[in-house]
């Protein structure tokens, strides 16, 4: 035992002296400086182009002070506790309020990429670039909340514009600049790498497909560009993941594929219309893929009955492989890909049951249609079926389900009733509601009259009477 013992000491120390267990780097690597001592390490030449690109934005937005706000301001006793500290009287007509963000020149003639979120709810959009004293109004052109991409114009002289790159070929380890306008102080640059790639889940956007960095977007630099070593851009900055509000290393861009695809449909459209394949998916989990053949795609968890994917013929457990050719790794990704169709395109999908692979042809559905299958319900209300992403977004527990109120129409029946953005529908008189399809027929079955609407507010049910 005792020979045993020391005869394995004895290789163990063999084996560690030789280094054998272990790959090492060589020892003899050698640091390198430019051979010419005038010589500057810079990127100067890369981002001096693209940086007159890179556009400062400032909005206004009228904002109506209500008569009964007004005169409590003024009430004596307001004044005696609180003094002027809130400042004069408000104006009748309003007050205007802005705010700063950047914008990225994609064509000569004064097209400009930005975040929604920047130019959203703008009365007036100005442009400042980079090295020009002129201030340009711009015309919204279109917007899309659920990428968080506006695309604005601008008019006047030709304009410098980006370069787009392949954002599908950035590899993690790439070097980047982010370049923005942060807390509108001009024109800055931050360095930084690729930390991640196809980031999605970060509750942000409810198409998310993010290059994520570690150079710095501090505010101000949402809708300014993210470009590579060679000044090309691959990303639009969008957001920061911080508790503290400061830059902690973890930035996020929309990528310049799905950001070109974006702004071209808005140039064209003025608005985004979505494909539409009627299927609740999933991942391909660890279990799963003892299951199937393949070890990627998206699995087929339900189907909507007479909508595209159920009419052509897709059943639950069936694994989408491909669309049109193209590989789809996962849940988020079939997402974002039949997102990036027009309604009514048709397409091929190659799909995996029983270990068998089948090839079938399809037209998609409007996307946009879900929501008009509500609309004999309230007008001026905006719905949309809750997701994950959403769950996230609005930190909706897990329990409940209804249907999510995504926006409010002003003066609409809806903001009579009592509606706000955020609500979740769960009842309407002793119908459960679970999804938008569950509405119309509700309402078909109720007939005409008044009716309790029971909504999740924040936590609390409130009931909100509607007629029709």
């Amino acid at each position: 035992m005792k020979k045993t013992f020391l005869l394995t000491l004895i290789l163990s120390a063999s084996l560690f002296a030789k280094g054998s267990l272990f790959t090492d780097a060589p020892t003899d690597a050698k640091r390198v400086m430019p051979k010419d001592k005038e010589v500057i390490l810079s990127f100067y030449d890369t981002i001096k182009e693209v940086k007159h690109a890179v556009v400062n934005i400032s909005t206004s937005k009228n904002v109506k002070v209500s008569q009964d706000l007004e005169r409590f301001m003024q009430h004596p006793l307001f004044r005696e506790f609180f003094g002027n500290q809130f400042g004069g009287a408000p104006e009748r007509g309003g007050k205007r309020t802005h705010s700063l963000g950047s914008g990225v020149i994609v064509t000569e003639d004064g097209y400009i990429l930005t975040n929604n979120h920047v130019v959203a709810g703008a009365d007036e959009i100005f442009v400042s670039i980079n090295g020009d004293d002129e201030e340009y109004k711009a015309k919204l052109i279109g917007s899309d909340e659920k990428t968080d991409i506006a695309v604005i114009k601008i008019s006047g002289k030709k304009f410098k514009s980006a370069t787009f790159a392949d954002s599908a070929q950035v590899k993690e380890g790439d070097v980047v600049f982010a370049i923005g306008n942060p807390f509108g102080v001009g024109s800055s640059v931050t360095q930084g790498i690729v930390s991640a790639l196809n980031k999605s889940k970060v509750g942000i956007n409810q198409y998310e497909n993010f290059i994520q960095t570690d150079a710095s977007i501090n505010p101000g630099n949402s809708g300014g560009a993210l470009v590579d070593s060679r000044g090309a851009l691959i990303g639009i900055n969008s957001a920061i993941l911080s508790r503290s509000g400061g830059n902690n290393g973890i930035g996020f861009a929309i990528p310049s594929n799905m950001a070109k695809n974006i702004a071209t449909r808005l140039m064209q459209f003025g608005k985004i219309e979505r494909g539409y394949l009627g299927v609740s998916i999933s991942d391909l989990t660890k279990s799963l893929k003892n299951v199937y053949k393949n070890a990627y795609g998206a699995v087929v968890v339900d189907t909507v009955k007479g909508d595209a994917a159920d009419s052509a013929g897709l059943k639950r457990g069936d694994l989408i492989l491909t669309i049109d050719g193209q590989k789809i790794k996962g849940a988020n990704a079939l997402k974002n890909k039949i997102a990036s169709y027009q309604p009514n395109t048709k397409i091929k999908v190659t799909y995996e049951r029983e270990k068998k692979e089948y090839t079938i042809t399809m037209i998609l559905g409007d996307q946009n249609h879900i929501g008009m299958k509500a609309a004999g319900f309230v007008d001026g209300l905006s719905l949309s079926d809750i997701d994950n992403t959403s769950r996230e977004k609005m930190r909706i527990p897990s329990h409940i389900q209804g249907v999510l109120i995504t926006d409010v129409k002003l003066d609409s029946d809806a903001e009579h009733f009592g509606f706000i953005a955020g609500d979740i529908i769960l009842q309407i008189e002793n119908f459960e509601i679970h999804t938008i399809k569950d509405i119309k027929p509700t309402m078909k079955a109720l007939g005409a009259g008044a009716k309790r609407v029971y909504v999740n507010r924040n936590g609390y049910i409130v009931i909100i009477v509607i007629e029709n």
